[in-house]
């Protein structure tokens, strides 16, 4: 056969695969190999193979082969095979040894270099090296050696920018502490032209900064910075609206206590895709604080019945129940969500938050621990292995967890608030007053409704340590931010009581009583605080207007 027949029938090959004819796809480069025994024949056999789920076939080709050896695409697509064939073992074994140190860089790369590589791959494709070490990272990882995939991910990031799944496995797995995302997207070598996708992997990534810093970062992707080029300010341009980029933005003002704000956006974005799957979810969480139960049951329906296989329909269901307070119902679909996908970091918090809302300490920290060592990079389930002592009065312990938590993600400020929560119980409230400060200074926008507790407490404890006029000033902080408080009304009474200020004590104690008139508290001490008056007598200003009637 002529040469040019035979190209005509590898173009044939080809678009059999583009247009997904997988069989005569495999029919028509069968013959090809067959008439050529051109390796690049063979493993374009293979790969049709391959497309069309003969995994066992393509690997007993490719292994037949003396090229595999020698070949890192005809290694890499046997060991493909072997990944679909769940055969993880065996896929380390055929890609071969190699080393990785704690910080991802390749070690020992004596077995790839013997190996012929692809000289006519072109620039644009994506390093092979970088993608054997991403499916490394995945045979590990279903092995459950989670530390050594973590390390292999961060390998394949760095062997090739490009190769965004392997940052996706580090950032959704939450395989890396805040720092050490921050850390890694610093070390990555950039194309000169991939300045725009440096900014939008910084926006992927946790978001705890303050609200001027996220901000820029996103504006910066949207509109370009100074330093951009005019062509990239074309691209960043035309990502302004586009969802990845606000699902991102959606996730931050879920950060950011911003629930209204996050659901509205959600909202829009579901309605331009309404599978995007990564705003589905922060759409849920934004739902489950609105406590909007309608907007749950409508999204859990159609998840379940387009995506009944996926661990987020159930947990979508999960959700539904445990905002109804339905907390049985809500551990069976959150319990269904984490054995579909055991990497599933909001399922295992969902499940242990369902125990914990019902009292049962011992279910809650066993999901929380195994929440805790799935996803080292997380600090959730070590904040609430915390909550759950600090909740049976293990203070010391609590405390000891917050203090991981903290060391895992150091600019969340709900970590200091229950540092300092724990440190108002154990009575340091020196400490506490600390803690309650840095978590001021942490939150990452305006100071809001949701931060009011904090407010609060940053007051009792000033108040604690007799500094009173600095108690009242956080007092009147948290009324601007919610004017039905009681615990902020009978702060203020008592602290104005312990000043012998008893006529603002008395306004402030019938305020608390106006919110809740059976409190015992403020009707003892609006009892007190009406002896002492009288004890101390009359206000010379009220007798004076009141030309001495009471005399």
């Amino acid at each position: 056969m002529r040469e040019e027949e035979i190209e005509r029938l590898r173009g044939v090959v080809r678009d059999c695969v583009s247009k997904h004819l997988y069989s005569s796809a495999i029919f028509f480069a069968d013959k090809v190999a067959a008439i050529t025994s051109d390796p690049a024949d063979i493993y374009m056999q293979a790969q049709a193979l391959y497309l069309g789920r003969h995994y066992r076939r393509a690997f007993h080709l490719l292994n037949a082969s003396q090229i595999v050896l020698r070949d890192l695409r005809f290694r890499y697509l046997a060991a493909k095979c072997l990944e679909e064939l769940k055969e993880w073992d065996q896929c380390l074994l055929m890609l071969g040894d190699a080393k990785v140190d704690e910080h991802g860089n390749i070690t020992d790369t004596r077995e790839c270099n013997s190996m012929y590589l692809d000289r006519d791959g072109e620039d644009r494709e994506i390093n092979i090296l970088s993608a054997i070490c991403f499916l490394r990272g995945k045979a590990y990882e279903a092995l459950e050696n989670r530390a050594q995939a973590r390390l292999w991910y961060k390998a394949a990031i760095k062997a090739d920018p490009l190769c965004y799944e392997a940052l996706e496995c580090l950032i959704e797995n939450h395989m890396l502490a805040c720092d050490e995302e921050k850390t890694l997207l610093s070390c990555l070598q950039f194309g000169p032209e991939d300045g725009w996708l440096s900014s939008f992997y910084s926006c992927l990534i946790k978001k705890y900064d303050k609200e001027n810093v996220v901000e820029a970062k996103f504006r910066e992707l949207e509109q370009g910075g100074p330093n951009t080029k005019t062509s990239e300010k074309s691209v960043l341009c035309t990502l302004k609206a586009n969802t990845d980029l606000l699902a991102c933005k959606a996730e931050y003002y879920h950060q950011c206590g911003e629930y209204q704000k996050c659901f509205e956006l959600t909202s829009e974005l579901l309605e331009k895709d309404p599978f995007h799957l990564k705003c589905t979810l922060v759409h849920l969480a934004a739902a489950m604080e609105l406590g909007h139960s309608n907007e749950l049951y409508l999204m859990a329906c159609n998840l379940v019945k387009d995506y009944p296989q996926k661990a987020l329909s159930w947990f979508a269901v999960g959700c539904y129940y445990y905002c109804i307070k339905k907390y049985d119902q809500a551990r069976r679909y959150f319990s269904k969500s984490t054995s579909l996908d055991g990497t599933f970091a909001s399922a295992w918090i969902g499940y242990g938050n369902a125990y914990a809302a019902q009292e049962e300490g011992d279910q809650a920290m066993s999901a929380y621990r195994t929440a805790a060592r799935l996803f080292p990079g997380y600090h959730l389930p070590t904040l609430y292995i915390g909550m759950e002592y600090m909740r049976t009065h293990s203070f010391k312990l609590a405390e000891q967890f917050f203090m991981q938590a903290k060391s895992i993600c150091p600019s969340d400020p709900l970590v200091y608030n229950e540092l300092g929560v724990v440190s108002y119980h154990m009575k340091e409230y020196k400490k506490a007053v600390r803690w309650f400060e840095k978590t001021l200074t942490h939150i990452p926008s305006s100071l809001s409704e949701i931060w009011e507790s904090t407010v609060i407490n940053l007051a009792h404890s000033l108040r604690k340590l007799k500094r009173y006029n600095e108690a009242i000033t956080y007092y009147e902080r948290a009324l601007a931010l919610s004017t039905r408080s009681l615990s902020t009304y009978a702060g203020l009474a008592y602290t104005y009581h312990l000043q012998n200020n008893y006529t603002a004590a008395i306004t402030y104690y019938h305020k608390a009583l106006w919110l809740k008139p059976d409190d015992q508290f403020c009707t003892e001490m609006l009892t007190s605080a009406l002896v002492d008056e009288s004890r101390q007598g009359i206000d010379p200003m009220v007798e004076s207007r009141c030309g001495g009637l009471f005399i």
